[in-house]
């Protein structure tokens, strides 16, 4: 069965954009097929309701077809040449570079978020492509001496094996490449569960591997409206051996116990509460336009959005005012509308929870300074809102807010601000602006992140690892760190050569 077969594509598109031949099938073994039964999952455009597409409902037989077809493949992928390993994957980023628009298109009407944010993810998202096509041929190793001098060790690395990756719904191409591409270039082929709500860009990625030549198995793509169902007989099967997560932190806790019966490796991308401090010596004009990206990114729906706000006492006022100036001139439509800088948040429960937040806060004392209501339009918008003297004990301060709210506390002291940023059991990353480059040293040394923005707003790189601590997860993706996840040492001993 072909990607031209009537059955699994679709063409997605509304008034301003569209894609043709988008994949709606599984794709088991190099082809696309439904799911046994038949059944479907709906498609949905935030902005409007409208169903954009049906795609394949994967039963738990399905998953196991998937896997079956990954462990089928491991072999001889592990065994190709690390430069075709490379190939393939550069073939992929160019493919994915000319299929710019048909991409962002794709993000845009299943996720909602603003064309020139699409086209932005894009780009981040072929990178790692690029990235671990270079990675592939430089897995490295090692040869030395004993300390005794009686022998000769070799350190060698090899896949880990079958790599089963979940992915989340707020970057549905960067999410996949993060994952995909370092598994490939170590040699792991791959079952990959994109989400349910935006599954259409990783189908459409997973068919420009297909065109890149990457050979049947290698990588699977299930769909399911049933993550849990689909998932459990999947990880609980010893062929297995490897388990990556991007989401929330209480569903990567459930999966790391479910992980364990097996020992699997696991990498976990879990869930942030980023604080941003703005100090009195901060630069004004770069720490709002900075924050600004930190927060408003992607609709505020990203593990790596500022969720705290922490602005010393002397530059507090002309940082709100400045800030607020901005939020009012955001212009709030559908993503595929020119000049939309604020799209729809994914579904009515993300309203209900942003919702809800703002009121607790107001309602424990915080100053509603713009914002604070949902728009009244079709989709699911809830207006770009700024808090004020947010007060301790309210929600906001200790939930991901994964929408377009600013809850800012004043402080006092350079001490005061680290221990209100530190106060949280996430540790994703962290952004501060300062002109003192040595409080710029002590706040990295401090802060208790795995990444830091320091006087930026924005940190993912495809050259630099990605990844948190505490109850932000296990692991780091991009970077050499990344294609490490999906490698095994592997030590040898032999006697010394010399030796009569």
């Amino acid at each position: 069965m072909t990607t031209n077969d009537t059955t699994t594509t679709t063409t997605v598109a509304d008034e301003h954009v569209h894609v043709e031949d988008v994949p709606t099938g599984l794709l088991i073994g190099g082809s696309w097929r439904p799911a046994t039964g038949g059944r479907t999952i709906a498609v949905q455009d935030p902005s409007t309701g409208a169903v954009l597409a049906e795609v394949a409902d994967a039963t738990p037989e399905d998953g196991i077809a998937a896997l079956d077809a990954a462990v089928a493949a491991q072999d001889a992928w592990a065994a190709t040449a690390p430069r075709e390993r490379s190939d393939v994957l550069r073939r992929t980023f160019d493919l994915v570079h000319e299929h710019t628009d048909d991409l962002a298109a794709l993000m845009t009407l299943e996720m909602g978020k603003p064309l020139a944010e699409s086209r932005g993810e894009v780009v981040y998202g072929a990178e790692f492509l690029r990235w671990f096509s270079e990675e592939a041929v430089r897995i490295g190793g090692d040869y030395r001496t004993n300390p005794e001098g009686t022998g000769r060790g070799i350190v060698l690395k090899r896949p880990v094996g079958p790599v089963y990756a979940i992915t989340p719904w707020n970057f549905p191409l960067a999410m996949a490449t993060r994952k995909i591409a370092p598994a490939l270039a170590a040699g792991c082929t791959v079952v990959i569960k994109p989400a349910d709500l935006t599954p259409l860009t990783t189908l459409f990625l997973a068919e420009l591997f297909r065109r890149a030549g990457l050979p049947d198995g290698v990588l699977n793509v299930v769909t399911s409206s049933d993550a849990k169902e689909l998932s459990a007989p999947i990880i609980a099967d010893r062929r297995l051996r490897k388990l990556t997560f991007t989401g929330s932190t209480p569903v990567g806790s459930a999966l790391l116990k479910q992980a364990a019966d097996n020992v699997l490796r696991t990498s976990m991308e879990l869930g942030g509460n980023a604080p941003l401090l703005v100090f009195d010596d901060a630069d004004l004009d770069t720490a709002v336009t900075s924050a600004m990206q930190a927060k408003f990114r992607n609709v505020g729906e990203a593990c790596t959005a500022a969720n705290r706000f922490f602005v010393q006492d002397g530059i507090a006022d002309a940082f709100l005012a400045a800030l607020t100036a901005k939020v009012e001139a955001l212009r709030i439509g559908r993503g595929s509308e020119d000049g939309t800088t604020i799209g729809p948040l994914i579904d009515g429960r993300a309203v209900d929870k942003a919702a809800a937040l703002v009121d607790d806060a107001v309602e424990r004392g915080a100053r509603l300074v713009v914002g604070g209501e949902r728009v009244d339009r079709q989709g699911t918008f809830y207006g770009p809102t700024v808090l004020d003297d947010v007060q301790p004990g309210s929600d906001i301060l200790t939930t991901e807010i994964f929408g377009p709210v600013v809850a800012i506390t004043r402080f006092h002291t350079e001490d005061e601000g680290i221990r209100l940023a530190n106060d949280t059991e996430y540790g994703l990353v962290a952004y501060a602006y300062t002109s003192d480059f040595a409080r710029g040293q002590r706040l990295a040394e401090r802060l208790e992140t795995g990444m830091l923005g320091l006087n930026t707003g924005v940190v993912s790189n495809a050259a630099f690892p990605f990844g948190g601590v505490k109850a932000s997860g296990i692991g780091r993706e991009g970077s050499h760190e990344g294609i490490e996840e999906y490698l095994e040492t592997v030590y040898v001993l032999t006697p010394d050569p010399f030796a009569r």
